[in-house]
């Protein structure tokens, strides 16, 4: 018998303390035969008309546009057997899953806790469970959970040698961030009545009020594919960062178009199973709202996306062995409840609505937090799968996509993808940063209800199931420098922040000298000046200023430069004051209305909106120079005395006000005065 070994494939990459915590770990054997069984079962609701959920308001559906499905694959090594199932739902509970695996568990003889049941997040299912202004279709509640155990009935029935192969690739082009930061003067109110949004999904095409996407993409689109030992496709579970398509209701959306599809490709026969389950896309779309509208159809979407996953297929090998391991933990998170003047707010709206569903937003949210305040804490399930050396993580929420990419980052597999909304609909977990920017995705309510540190806690639980399936440890998070910045270190820097943090509180200095601190209303880890000088071959990342700074230790001293690259996100005519990209105490380099100025000088010069500029500061005595973008600026050069008697502050002023808006990064300090040709090198290393 042969080791257990599964090959993968990755494609170059372009761009706590927890309270009680329980483990469950299938063994790991050191042989083994890999063996798999995989069927899907019709969910379509047998009845109509039927409740359709995850939009603000209920809606009801009187017939099925396309038919939906539970579709299962049951693997086995040795003693060790687990269950994945991907459900055509938007969300289900966790007592709803609990209940359909204990009934599988009873037939089957699998442990409930070795089974991964989610669900696409289609938004034009039958309501499985109570979401915002919809309640919960209480005859589809009780048939969906024997659906889904008959689902993993027969897919253990089915067991036979097999062989698996795991591939990923990148497309960019199918999924977007849609969560954009808007002006510090173009701020929405939430349903609460206060002006707290500076960042929110759906800003529309190209528009004017919205600045830039307020996270990353996670472009990986993960297969693994399940082959019978004659080679005949058996299974594909496929893994995508992007919410939905958009389609009538019932219907599965593009997740069910997908599967059709690569059935089709692999001119599989009836007996197999196409599974598309949901990546990290709490704050991802198909829609590129930097763009023009662009018309496609769930069609075309689907089949675009299917051609991505075909080429990962064209790639993988296949080895008919694990090891196969499955690890569970369980942890209990608070969630925010409203206080004594909210819940007060609420129960007065409540009173007025009569017993009646939800009407608007203000009703929708009221209701919330009537229910936040009945169930003040949950209870979620988190799983880590290994099969050779692809990890698959599952979370019971909506996660963003920085979420996913730092998870994928320090797994300690060579492969892993993130299927959410798994075991459970605990909503949407932001970043702690992302909740100072405010918006749908952090208002208080059953779809995003948790502690504002609950990503944090839930992101370490994921990778301690990673460790413990695989049993390696995580890998640390290692800055790739790319020509640019072996340059700029060359250059002897005293401190140099590279901004490639996933999240706060500090900045990480690249010579190892002066760590800084961020301050509150930053977005991090989006994307930074585009070249390959940057970081390698990976994505080069920045932050985004929205209303905070970065505040350092560092005193620059009498002779000295800064340098930087910026990319301004407001229009000449949204405010008259300074931006600072930073200041000193002393000296200060600002963005008003549209230009680069420095100090009181009257000299200025235009910088175009929305692209990278670079820029050096440099003070020698008494005299002052910039260069932008590797050319000195003779207009902004000037005699100023020296005032440097403070740390040097990024993206904003010592005073707290009329901070920058827009992003920076690789802001590097010298302790001398950089000449002309070492700036100018330094803007060539980057490629431009």
């Amino acid at each position: 018998m042969m080791s257990c070994h599964l090959e993968t494939t990755q494609l170059p990459v372009r761009r706590i303390v927890f309270p009680a915590v329980l483990f469950f770990v299938a063994t790991v054997p050191g042989l083994c035969a890999l063996r798999a069984g995989a069927a899907k079962v019709d969910v379509t609701p047998p009845r109509f008309p039927v409740i359709s959920n995850c939009m603000f308001l209920e809606r009801m559906a009187d017939k099925a546009h396309a038919p939906l499905h539970a579709k299962a694959l049951v693997l086995e090594e040795g003693s060790t057997r687990l269950a994945i199932v991907v459900v055509d739902s938007c969300m289900m509970p966790r007592e709803l899953i609990d209940k359909a695996k204990e009934m599988a568990s009873a037939k089957t003889g699998i442990p409930a806790e070795r089974m991964l049941v989610s669900a696409t997040h289609t938004h034009s299912a039958a309501a499985a469970m109570g979401c915002l202004g919809s309640d919960a279709e209480a005859d589809y509640v009780e048939f969906l959970p024997k659906r889904i155990a008959a689902a993993i009935e027969q897919a253990a029935a089915r067991l036979a040698p097999a062989k698996a192969g795991a591939a990923s690739v990148d497309d960019f082009e199918d999924t977007h961030n849609r969560r954009w930061i808007f002006r510090p003067d173009k701020m929405k109110t939430d349903p609460f009545g206060n002006v707290t949004v500076r960042a929110n999904m759906h800003p529309g095409y190209q528009n004017p009020d919205a600045i830039a996407p307020s996270g990353p993409v996670d472009p990986g689109l993960s297969v693994l594919s399940i082959q019978t030992q004659d080679g005949k496709p058996l299974a594909v579970v496929a893994n995508y960062s992007q919410h939905y398509f958009g389609s009538p209701i019932l219907h599965p959306d593009y997740f069910g178009v997908f599967s059709d599809k690569i059935a089709a490709r692999l001119g599989a026969g009836e007996g197999f199973v196409g599974m598309m389950s949901q990546g990290t896309s709490g704050d991802q779309m198909w829609m590129d709202y930097g763009k023009p509208k662009s018309d496609i159809t769930l069609e075309q979407y689907s089949e675009r996306v299917t051609v991505r996953a075909m080429e990962a297929l064209r790639k993988m090998r296949y080895r008919d062995a694990g090891p196969l391991a499955m690890a569970e933990a369980r942890l209990t998170l608070g969630r925010r409840t409203p206080d004594a003047e909210r819940l007060a707010w609420a129960k007065g709206l409540m009173a007025k609505m009569n017993g009646g569903k939800p009407q608007n937003q203000q009703e929708v949210y009221a209701r919330e937090q009537i229910f936040l305040h009945e169930e003040p804490a949950r209870e979620l399930k988190l799983q880590a799968i290994r099969l050779g050396d692809w990890g698959i993580a599952a979370i019971p929420n909506e996660v963003f996509a920085i979420t996913g990419l730092r998870i994928k980052a320090q797994s300690p597999l060579p492969g892993t993808f993130v299927i959410e909304l798994a075991n459970g609909a605990e909503g949407y977990i932001p970043p702690p940063a992302q909740h100072k920017l405010g918006g749908y995705t952090t208002w208080p309510a059953r779809s995003a209800g948790l502690e504002v540190g609950a990503e944090p806690k839930i992101t370490e639980a994921i990778l301690q199931l990673l460790e413990k399936v695989s049993g390696r440890k995580r890998r640390e998070l290692v800055e790739t420098h790319g020509v640019y910045a072996r340059t700029v270190l060359d250059s002897r820097p005293s401190a140099y922040w590279r901004f490639t943090e996933f999240a706060g509180p500090h900045a990480a200095d690249a010579t190892g000298k002066h760590r800084a601190t961020y301050e509150d209303g930053i977005a991090f880890y989006v994307e930074g000046p585009e070249s390959a000088n940057f970081s390698g071959p990976q994505l080069n990342r920045a932050v985004h200023f929205a209303g905070g700074r970065l505040v350092s230790e560092v005193k620059p001293g009498k002779d000295y430069s800064v340098e930087m690259w910026f990319w301004n996100g407001l229009p000449a005519d949204a405010r008259a004051v300074d931006g600072w990209l930073f200041s000193t105490g002393g000296d200060a380099l600002s963005i008003v209305s549209g230009k680069l100025r420095f100090g009181e000088s009257q000299g200025e010069a235009s910088v175009a909106i929305k692209t990278w500029n670079h820029v050096a500061f440099v003070r020698e005595g008494n005299r002052v120079r910039v260069h932008l973008n590797g050319a000195a600026r003779p207009d902004l050069e000037t005699n100023a005395a020296g005032g440097n008697a403070g740390k040097l502050i990024v993206g904003g002023h010592a005073d707290g006000k009329f901070n920058f808006e827009g992003k920076i990064d690789e802001v590097a300090v010298y302790p001398r005065a950089l000449p002309a040709a070492e700036i100018e090198r330094h803007y060539r290393a980057a490629g431009r």
